[in-house]
């Protein structure tokens, strides 16, 4: 995948201002288009847009299908446009947050609207006939998809609690459910129908706008999760379904019991019996919604850390080979462009490198962690950036700029301020960041849109290894600056990220 030297910024859809208590496809998001346009940002940087649920604390990283859209992004607006709602039929929770997310009231409120625009639907359905061939493009997922979410609905347990029958998906079993759940699964088709209406219909416009998307896909997935529901071969599970062994990262510096994750292990060896189908198809719809993708946990492509599914720490796990080199092979056969962004942060080994070289993926450099004791050999200072890269300020799992240099100690301040020549402050630290990552040999420069503004902890998105209060922060609408556009898109242009269109000259 060849890059060209450019920008962009980091910001979730649940992020965006709205007045729904949550971002959403509507107004704001084409708004955002509009800024990165006028900034001169070529890219708009997400986060997994699975569908998320409380027991995970709404993580976008811990979704119950890998290939399905989050219906709490779906927009109300464009709901009623579409003359499926009535908004004035539905009190909005009162005394909520336009700083955070508030998942519970959300969750309700838009269930309320999704249950009463497929009432709506139903009464017309012809003037949706693309409905149909939506759901037959999609069927590979969205059959088990839709039909897992009916069965949860019905029993409200894990799907290890469900009837044996339908646990272990006999075919009668499923024919039944299907049959007796007939209206409930039209109803989630429906739903993820909606979803990639109006994600494709952002898409167009971003496309028209010279905007490009940037995804991620989780490493993992979840147990319970349609995807682990309906393939439980390609997981590590005992037989009665329940997991083996699970995930997570050894100890390290950070933590010395090391992070347990619990989602089930990958078996390896049967996906690739089947040519690794699941995750080319995985790939392919990761596609289908972004221009690039971000591959998180990529160094599990080369070696994974296994652990024991009884253990309570990750302290007693291993190592173990995964066939990355095989795996992107099939992949670059299937899907040649390869445009992918490998997350390499974090402790690497030698076949983690091969594989980047092997295939030249671009690779990630955090500013953040550039400034410290270590001084010429550090990998994310600027001079020692690869052209193949991307570099950012910091990412969703880092603090802000302002708020990680309240945090950092005397030598990381000095060191920064020695290699920027400035007298670095609180108040200033993220302009100075902002300016040495778009100075970088880095074809790609991104920036979380809270270091654009300048804001401080209290912005932070998620902190790794935490599970409370993570994932909720909100930009307000007056904070995006767009007094600062044209600022921001004459510093694109200084630093060549960003070429002014040449005009036209009309014949008389």
């Amino acid at each position: 995948m060849e890059l060209t030297r450019s920008s962009g910024i980091l910001l979730h859809i649940t992020s965006l201002p709205s007045k729904y208590c949550i971002g959403d496809l509507g107004t704001s998001a084409y708004k955002f288009v509009d800024f990165l346009k006028v900034s001169g940002h070529k890219y708009w940087q997400l986060l997994p847009l699975n569908p998320t649920h409380a027991t995970f604390h709404h993580s976008p990283y811990s979704s119950y299908s890998a290939f399905a859209g989050n219906p709490l992004l779906i927009s109300p607006e464009l709901l009623e446009k579409e003359k499926l709602v009535d908004l004035n039929k539905f009190s909005l929770p009162k005394e909520i947050s336009d700083e955070k997310v508030e998942f519970e009231p959300v969750e309700a409120y838009k269930t309320k609207l999704l249950d009463s625009a497929y009432t709506n639907f139903k009464k017309r359905k012809e003037e949706f006939p693309d409905f149909k061939s939506f759901f037959k493009k999609h069927s590979a997922w969205l059959d088990d998809f839709a039909l897992y979410n009916s069965l949860s609905n019905k029993y409200q347990t894990g799907w290890l609690e469900w009837p044996e029958e339908l646990r272990d998906r006999k075919p009668a079993a499923l024919k039944k459910a299907e049959k007796d759940l007939s209206e409930e699964i039209e109803k989630e088709k429906f739903i993820q129908y909606l979803f990639f209406k109006q994600w494709e219909d952002l898409t167009e416009y971003a496309h028209k706008n010279d905007v490009q998307l940037i995804g991620d896909i989780p490493f993992y997935v979840n147990h319970e999760s349609a995807d682990c529901w309906a393939n439980t071969e390609y997981f590590k599970l005992d037989a009665d379904k329940k997991p083996t062994h699970i995930s997570g990262v050894p100890p390290d510096y950070f933590s010395e019991t090391g992070q347990l994750w619990g989602t089930p292990v990958f078996e390896w060896k049967t996906l690739k019996k089947d040519n690794y189908s699941w995750w080319v198809n995985r790939i392919t719809q990761n596609l289908v919604l972004f221009d690039l993708v971000r591959i998180d946990h990529f160094r599990a492509f080369a070696a994974y850390w296994q652990v024991p599914a009884e253990e309570e720490t990750a302290i007693n796990g291993k190592w173990i080979k995964s066939p990355g080199m095989e795996f992107f092979k099939i992949i670059e056969k299937e899907i040649p462009e390869m445009p992918f962004i490998a997350e390499d942060l974090g402790q690497l080994d030698q076949p983690v490198y091969d594989l980047l070289e092997k295939f030249d993926f671009p690779g990630m450099n955090v500013l953040q962690f550039a400034f410290g004791e270590e001084k010429a050999e550090n990998p994310y200072l600027p001079f020692n950036h690869k052209s193949n890269s991307i570099a950012y300020t910091g990412t969703h799992d880092n603090n802000t700029t302002r708020g990680w240099f309240k945090a950092s100690d005397k030598v990381t301040r000095r060191h920064l301020q020695n290699y920027s020549d400035k007298r670095v402050t609180e108040k200033n630290v993220h302009e100075i960041l902002h300016r040495i990552v778009l100075r970088s040999v880095a074809k790609i420069a991104i920036f979380p849109l809270q270091d654009i503004i300048g804001l401080g902890e209290e912005a932070l998105m998620n902190t790794p290894g935490s599970i409370e209060g993570n994932w909720t922060w909100r930009v307000k609408e007056n904070e995006i600056p767009v007094e600062a556009a044209k600022d921001l898109r004459e510093q694109n242009i200084l630093f060549g990220r960003f070429k002014e269109p040449k005009q036209v000259k009309k014949s008389v």
